[in-house]
Order: C-alpha cells, then sequence, then structure tokens
C-alpha cells in the first residue's frame, strides 16, 4: 500500500489521504477536501483515483467530494448511518466490512462512534497496521464531541477499540493538533517525559507538509486519553472538579478530559 499524506494548509488543519494500490495505480481518496491538491498528487503519482471514502460528514471532510467525482466516476463510501447527511453515497460501511483497492490493498470499517455518531476509522491490513482516524483519535488528543456526537461514546471507542489494536499501528489522523495537544497533555501531567521531550523537538522541527507519523505505542506514552489511571492526571482532574469520585474510574477521568479539553 502507498500512502500519501496531504497537507492542506487550511485554517482547519485538515489531512488529506491517498491510498494506491502500487500493482494497479488505482486509489482511495480519504476525506479529499482540497480536491485540486488530491487531484493534483494522483496525476503526478500516475493513480486513478477510484474510491472516494468520508471518515463522517463534517463539512470539511466532504467539502471535496463532487468535485473529485466529476474528474474521475470515483464511488463515495461512507458510514451506512451517514447517507441522510452525505449526498450521493455508493455504499455504507458497518464494522467489519472490508474496502478493497486495486489488487493488493485492504482495509477493514471500524466502526468508531464519538466524535459523531456515523464515523467510520480503516484499518490497513498489512504488516505495520495503520489507522486513519478522522477526528476520533488525533496525535497526543481526540475528537471533540460537539458537532453531533457524544463523548460516552468516544471513551467507549478508546477502551474498546483503538487502545487493543497492535502497538505498532501507525496514526494518520484528520488534523494536524499535534503540538496543541501535547501542550494540554503537559498541562496535565507537566512531568511527562516523553511528551516534554517531543514538544521540545517539535518547536524547531514540527512542519506539517512533512508530519510526524505516531504510533500508538507512542500514543500511549503521550496522549492523555489513553493515560487514564495516571495519578497525577487524576489528582489534577480532582483539583479541577468538585464532584470527582474519590476513586474515578476511567471512564470519569476519559470524561472529565474531554470536558476540560473542550475549553482549554
Amino acid at each position: 500500500m502507498l500512502i500519501e499524506q496531504i497537507w492542506t494548509g487550511n485554517a482547519y488543519r485538515n489531512f488529506n489521504y491517498l491510498l494506491a494500490c502500487k500493482e494497479t495505480g488505482e486509489a482511495l481518496a480519504i476525506d479529499p477536501l482540497d480536491y485540486d491538491k488530491c487531484l493534483s498528487k494522483a496525476k503526478d503519482k500516475g493513480w486513478e483515483i477510484t474510491q472516494i471514502l468520508n471518515t463522517h460528514e463534517h463539512g470539511d471532510h466532504t467539502g471535496g467530494n463532487q468535485p473529485v467525482i466529476e474528474a474521475t466516476g470515483a464511488k463515495l463510501i461512507a458510514h451506512e448511518n451517514a447517507s441522510g447527511k452525505i449526498d450521493g453515497m455508493d455504499r455504507g460501511l458497518s464494522a467489519g466490512d472490508v474496502v478493497k483497492v486495486g489488487s493488493s490493498v485492504e482495509l477493514l470499517a471500524l466502526d468508531t462512534p464519538g466524535h459523531t455518531m456515523s464515523h467510520i476509522c480503516l484499518l490497513s491490513k498489512t504488516d505495520t497496521p495503520a489507522l486513519f482516524s478522522g477526528d476520533t483519535l488525533f496525535n497526543a488528543g481526540a475528537g471533540n464531541c460537539s458537532g453531533g456526537g457524544h463523548p460516552e461514546e468516544l471513551y467507549e471507542t478508546f477502551v474498546s477499540q483503538l487502545e487493543k489494536l497492535p502497538e505498532t499501528t501507525l496514526i494518520y489522523p484528520g488534523h494536524d493538533y499535534l503540538t496543541n495537544n501535547l501542550g494540554f497533555t503537559l498541562d496535565r501531567e507537566p512531568d511527562n517525559q516523553v511528551a516534554s521531550e517531543l514538544m521540545q523537538q517539535l518547536e524547531s522541527s514540527h512542519d506539517p507538509d512533512n508530519p510526524l507519523v505516531t504510533d500508538l505505542k507512542k500514543e500511549k506514552e503521550i496522549n492523555t486519553f489513553f493515560r487514564l489511571q495516571n495519578p497525577m492526571i487524576i489528582s489534577g482532574l480532582k483539583d479541577r472538579f468538585s464532584d470527582m469520585s474519590e476513586n474515578p474510574s476511567s471512564k470519569e477521568v476519559f470524561l472529565k478530559l474531554r470536558e476540560l479539553r473542550n475549553s482549554w
């Protein structure tokens, strides 16, 4: 599988993706908001975009669909429950469905509610898995739930699906929020040496045009939303929320972190 991570450079800091079969040159475009860049990259590579996958229904992920379809005739794929929210869907996905690209690329659909209730992540069936996580999981962060989602569902997605993936899984999110998210991690856990060192490194080298790709092992070191048993994080939340339980569950910690991140 060939991967092109395309930095839009827009105000929303979107990443778009092209995933191609090296044998046939057929490609899948994921959330191709910047359709000019996606079409241009495909042309430069000699690839044919035959499918589009929208991870979810928000306009900054679906806004490029029609121009790409008009240029290529690509089929449009999204969550099965997004058919009333995304125009022109050709295929609705449910958990366990497989998206095939060309003769060699297979991607497993994960039903990952939380950011919205019609959100799909794609997991590549490759020796080193790659997760195309839309707005569910970001580098060092988690999606918000203010646009039609629910934080309790997002928690369940994290604990029942994401944290159980192989630690070698590479993370390809829908936006570049890495430095802001690391700032939140360090606000909650100031002695997190791994996050601190990465932040210092990125202060001089962060370039979304050549982005850092983390894996799940790294995320569990730097992403607060995977670190729900950390004593410093729990202590800090108790200082901020008077209604915190004495011995909070992982779910309570996650929900308070998501609430705090909303206004941080």
